[in-house]
């Protein structure tokens, strides 16, 4: 109650001297304070324990702990879902666009610490997943609450919801301007001052609180040594194109293997199948351990070292050959160890394993290439790896450029970043309209895009434009009675149903004008020989662009809305322009 009271005294002392703007700028920094503090504790967090498990790792022994660690994560992680949370945590990006898109923007309260405990104990633990999710999702829980207890509007609440997504990504990352992009790319936000301000305050605040708690430190290193040469652009152009292949890939084994799980009722089950199959993969490659940000260092510095260490293929660490082979293995497998990680029930994101596999893939091309004596520089084309799978797998090529330029200092490689990434990106979309973050609200219709006419019919639900005012007839009635329910009605509508409200279809006024005046039909005519069944009705689950569409189809003013048989009232079509204005008028407004 006292904690209510607070609220209440804040929301009212804000109207009075605090206007919109100002008040979401003031929320927005602390948003970014509060994103770049979880970022801070989920990336110590992980770094603890995987220093508590794998520190003095030497003899083969201490090997054999891989096989064990996955398995110990997933199922403390499980347990800390199944039992304390007992509820959905789910992996982080796909869970914002959800609750914009279907929830108003709400995010429960336990994603503010959720997210952080069950990410890092299966990515410390050596889940093949990244943080970057998990923290956006935490900032996001945090923005979505805040706006909640504050009473603020949809749009206002998912404004703050991208700050805290741009301020996650900002602290994680180091890389404020691609966390802006980000939030305006990926979680769908529309550019304008109103929101462009905000974001990169969030993004600002986050990112000092990272250099506060963890030093200017960058996680990727990277120094230009050999720069890019003209004649090298069309091995860029070809690195796009692979990176692209590779993407398409990543996003159908992810879905597959996802869809497998799915089907594995037993929660047991799942955790035994995925956590023994990770700890194999892991086992014969240690590098598909956690995050896996040393052996990116290790490409960017074009070193293969990260290949056999702590491997059962360390005897071979000459061989130009097994290396080759043992890249290609590692791009491949990494797809299947993230997507049993997040299958099995860990929780992670995507962002960690998609710079994984493009620093290998780019470094698998360039020393394919310098075996045929082309000498290209193998930390630049592992860089810009990095971009072209990151733009393919979040289709977001935007964000893959400036976040790969920002975190690494290459801005000189801007040109083949963007070649790049732009390509990767073309190629993917060819095979898949949506990424992995949008591919399964995609498929049961829960995404909002930029597309503003389909995003603002997403947002308007059947239900809330119900009217429920009509009189109604019952089926077996005569002319008499609906004569009667006539003079008393305002509409010119009358839905014919029995007593446990089954429709049996609709009675026009303009149909019975000519013998509703003729009283000695009254008692010989049934209101069931003057119904017409319509042809076309709404259920009150499906979209409102499908409803748009009946409307434009039919050319009726009014629909039915019936479901398994049942009436609920009608939805007219001036009540559905009238709403779809009303919120044009606020998503337009700076």
């Amino acid at each position: 109650m006292k904690y209510k009271s607070i609220i209440e005294s804040l929301i009212n002392w804000r109207l009075k001297h605090i206007n919109n703007r100002q008040f979401i700028i003031i929320l927005s920094i602390i948003i970014g304070l509060l994103a770049g503090f979880s970022a801070v504790v989920i990336k110590n967090a992980v770094h603890f324990i995987k220093e508590l498990l794998t520190l003095g790792f030497s003899g083969e022994y201490e090997k054999f702990m891989y096989l064990i660690y996955p398995i110990v994560g997933i199922t403390i992680v499980m347990l800390f879902i199944k039992y304390v949370i007992r509820r959905r945590v789910g992996h982080g990006i796909p869970g914002v666009l959800y609750a914009i898109s279907e929830d108003n923007g709400k995010i429960r309260k336990h994603n503010m610490f959720s997210s952080i405990i069950s990410s890092a104990l299966t990515v410390g633990f050596g889940g093949s997943v990244g943080l970057e999710g998990p923290t956006v999702a935490t900032g996001a829980a945090i923005g979505s609450n805040i706006g909640s207890a504050l009473r603020l509007n949809y749009k206002q609440i998912t404004l703050l919801l991208g700050c805290a997504c741009a301020g996650a990504l900002a602290a994680i990352f180091k890389a404020p301007i691609a966390a802006v992009v980000f939030a305006i790319e990926v979680i769908m936000l529309d550019l304008t001052m109103a929101s462009i301000v905000p974001l990169l305050l969030a993004s600002v605040s986050a990112v000092l609180t990272s250099y506060f708690f963890m030093g200017r430190g960058v996680l990727y290193h990277f120094e230009l040594v050999d720069k890019y040469q003209m004649s090298d652009l069309p091995y860029f152009i070809a690195l796009g194109i692979i990176s692209g292949f590779v993407s398409v890939y990543f996003t159908r084994i992810y879905m597959l293997i996802t869809n497998f799980f799915e089907k594995i009722k037993s929660w047991v089950n799942r955790l035994l199948i995925g956590g023994i199959s990770l700890g194999i993969l892991i086992f014969f490659m240690p590098s598909l351990y956690g995050e896996g940000y040393e052996a990116i260092n290790s490409c960017l510095e074009g070193k293969l070292c990260y290949l056999f260490n702590d491997s059962v293929f360390y005897d071979f660490k000459d061989n130009a050959i097994v290396a080759l082979i043992l890249l290609f293995a590692i791009v491949l497998f990494k797809v299947i160890a993230t997507s049993i990680t997040f299958g099995s029930g860990g929780v992670g994101g995507i962002f960690a394993p998609a710079l994984f596999i493009g620093a290998n893939t780019g470094l698998l091309f360039a020393t394919v290439l310098n075996y045929f004596k082309l000498n290209v520089s193998t930390s630049n084309f592992a860089l810009v790896g990095m971009a072209g799978t990151l733009a393919g797998i979040l289709h977001a090529p935007l964000t893959a450029i400036f976040l790969i330029a920002e975190i690494t200092g290459g801005y000189d490689l801007f040109l083949p970043l963007m070649i790049t990434a732009t390509i990767s990106y073309v190629t993917i979309r060819i095979f898949e309209t949506n990424s992995v973050y949008t591919i399964q609200l995609a498929k049961r219709d829960q995404l909002i895009t930029h597309h503003k006419d389909k995003a603002l019919l997403k947002l308007m639900k059947v239900d809330k434009l119900i009217e429920t005012n009509f009189k109604t007839i019952h089926p077996d009635a005569t002319l008499g009675d609906l004569v009667k329910i006539v003079s008393e009605s305002p509409r010119n509508l009358f839905p014919v149903i029995d007593e446990n409200n089954k429709f049996f279809g609709i009675v026009i006024m303009d149909d019975i004008r000519k013998v509703m005046f003729k009283p000695e039909l009254y008692d010989k005519t049934y209101v069931s020989s003057l119904m017409f069944v319509p042809q076309v009705f709404i259920d009150p689950d499906e979209s409102m662009e499908e409803v748009a569409r009946k409307f434009q189809k039919t050319g009726n003013f009014n629909l039915p809305v019936i479901k398994d048989g049942e009436y609920f009232g009608f939805v007219s079509r001036a009540n559905v322009f009238s709403a779809y204005r009303e919120m044009l008028k606020d998503f337009s407004e700076d």
